[in-house]
């Protein structure tokens, strides 16, 4: 299973980058940002409700940037939806589960890293 924990590790790693929490309503909400200040990560808690899902319980989501095509490929796959509370066309999120896969969810880590900076 893929913590947060180990999102902010792989990230300070490979990027020097460590999460900020903007949101004073939303404390758990922890934004991973570039050098420039453009957002690549967004890791939230939300009620499974909200993302369109049975049941009440929160679940931890990452919610990346990729190319809109492999966001519809990604779509159509187990733990990954729409990005929640961002663009759907550039945007997914991945459920931090079990059934998460590490190598997987690090790889669309760095695509979006590379996106938001190769501007």
């Amino acid at each position: 299973m893929v913590t947060r924990q180990d999102i902010f590790t792989y990230t300070e790693d490979n990027f020097g980058i460590t999460p900020v929490y903007p949101f004073k309503s939303f404390p758990k909400y922890a934004v991973l940002k570039n050098r420039q200040g453009k957002w690549f990560g967004l890791i939230m808690n939300v009620s499974q409700s909200k993302l369109g899902l049975p049941g009440t319980d929160e679940l931890d989501i990452l919610d990346v940037k990729v190319d809109p095509e492999l966001a519809s490929i990604l779509r159509d796959k187990p733990g990954y939806l729409a990005g929640y509370h961002m663009n759907k066309e550039h945007w997914i999120s991945i459920i931090l589960n079990q059934a998460t896969d590490a190598h997987s969810l690090f790889q669309l880590l760095d695509g979006s890293y590379e996106l938001v900076t190769n501007k």
